[in-house]
């Protein structure tokens, strides 16, 4: 293991860099294939649910896999890097190909050309995603630094959201071409900020010898931090909860909110189009709360914040319900950025968590395993993300949801309904329910732990 020591601005920056890049992916596959699938490729809604699901879950299996071989790899440059490495070019070709549909094919077989792609951008996802996380137990054990380098983590995440998935939109238009063309401008940023953060923190404190410990030892490791475990499930609810709302962003802005032409926002939406005028506002508020979330989080305990962070989120979406269908942007825009208020305390807080109950373990058994931590970390957050899709599909197709292949068609209201409360309400309800998971079984699990008070 390299000297601990202080990290430096540039390494505690540094690595947040690389989420700029996996942001760009998030965006991808939770907020554009499910809707480029219904809307341009013809593809029903449920059968789009369903392959979507197929994809993320395959993702699921390979995370344990490449958490054991990362926490066994031997290198030059440590552990992580080689893989993430990798991973990088391979996300990158993946999100390219699987928008450049040949024209001229049936619905199944656009599917099927965009599964196959989507599989390969998923695999190279996890070969960045899981070495990625580990790095962050690795780097430092102080909580306040990894309060930081989560902070930086999510400014630069959000940062790629907003390019993803509001530049990426408005350059792609209203046509599945435009989104072939747009995609060779994610690439790039998807590859460069991964490899930034490998050149910025090539000197940054890592251990380099794994674990000498079979993979069902170091299972029962993992899984027997039993605060960890907990937090794993709670994030996954509030996953499930903001992947349901990502699944149908796209379509809501589509057709749930209209603009006159004479509001404040007339000019942004005529400019980027509805969907990017409200996901930058959304992202917005998710980069304008990153300090702020630094902040509560200790004043009131990481626990307490993210409690508030919950209760916020519940509130804006009972709003948004309220007011959809809307008429007009402004007053959905405002409330977006509201939303990214709250989403930004969803993403900072439990990443600031989940490194502090890796040392858990490792005081206890000395085992390095963080790469296996980081892959159970991510299991959650990828079941939800796979689930939240097919539940969005399904429950659409049982509203009669009508796919097309030449951009929006007139849709029943029973439909229009479904996709209100679908994106609002039962969002609102699983929160709920991660903040009961929150105030008793995490708690808790993690009495006598002060980093979670």
């Amino acid at each position: 293991m390299t000297g601990s020591r202080t990290l430096t601005r540039a390494e505690t920056a540094g690595w947040g860099l690389a989420d700029m890049g996996i942001g760009c992916f998030v965006v991808v596959k939770q907020l554009l294939v499910f809707a480029f699938l219904t809307t341009y490729l013809g593809v029903p809604a449920a059968a789009a649910g369903w392959v979507t699901f197929a994809v993320l879950a395959f993702d699921v299996v390979t995370d344990p896999l490449v958490a054991v071989l990362s926490d066994r790899t031997r290198s030059r440059w440590g552990r992580r890097v080689p893989w993430i490495a990798a991973g990088a070019p391979l996300l990158a070709l993946g999100i390219v190909a699987m928008f450049r549909v040949p024209e001229g094919m049936a619905w199944q077989a656009n599917m099927g050309w965009v599964v196959a792609f989507f599989g390969l951008a998923t695999v190279g996802f996890t070969f960045v995603a899981v070495p990625y996380g580990a790095m962050a137990g690795e780097m430092t054990r102080n909580a306040q630094e990894r309060s930081s380098m989560t902070a930086w983590r999510m400014v630069f995440a959000s940062l790629g959201l907003l390019v993803a998935g509001a530049v990426l939109p408005a350059l792609a238009g209203d046509s599945r071409e435009g989104y072939a063309r747009a995609v060779l401008v994610i690439a790039p940023v998807i590859l460069l900020t991964i490899w930034g953060m490998l050149w910025l923190t090539r000197r940054a404190p890592r251990i380099d010898v794994g674990p000498s410990t079979g993979a069902a030892e170091i299972a029962r490791l993992v899984l027997g931090n039993r605060p960890f475990v907990v937090l794993v499930s709670l994030y996954g609810i509030q996953t499930l909860a903001v992947a349901l709302i990502a699944a149908g962003l796209q379509l809501a802005a589509l057709y749930l909110v209209a603009d006159a032409g004479d509001g404040p926002l007339s000019g942004a939406v005529g400019a980027l189009g509805m969907f990017s005028t409200l996901f930058a506002s959304f992202v917005l508020g998710a980069v304008a709360s990153q300090w702020l979330w630094v902040r509560a989080s200790a004043a009131w305990g990481k626990t307490g914040a993210l409690v508030a962070a919950v209760l916020l989120y519940i509130v804006v979406l009972g709003l948004i319900w309220r007011l959809l269908p809307a008429a007009s942007p402004g007053p959905v825009a405002a409330l977006f950025f509201l939303a990214g208020i709250a989403n930004g305390g969803y993403q900072q807080i439990p990443w600031a968590m989940y490194p502090d109950l890796m040392d858990v373990t490792r005081n206890r058994s000395g085992a390095a395993v963080e790469g296996s931590f980081s892959a159970v970390w991510l299991f959650g957050q990828k079941v939800a993300n796979a689930v939240a899709p097919l539940i969005l599909g399904l429950v659409l197709a049982r509203a009669g949801w009508q796919e097309s292949t030449g951009g929006p068609v007139e849709q029943t209201p029973e439909a229009l309904a479904t996709l209100t409360w679908a994106l609002t309400l039962l969002p609102a309800a699983i929160f709920a329910l991660s903040i009961l998971v929150l105030l008793t079984l995490y708690r808790a699990a993690t009495r006598g732990l002060a980093a979670h008070a």
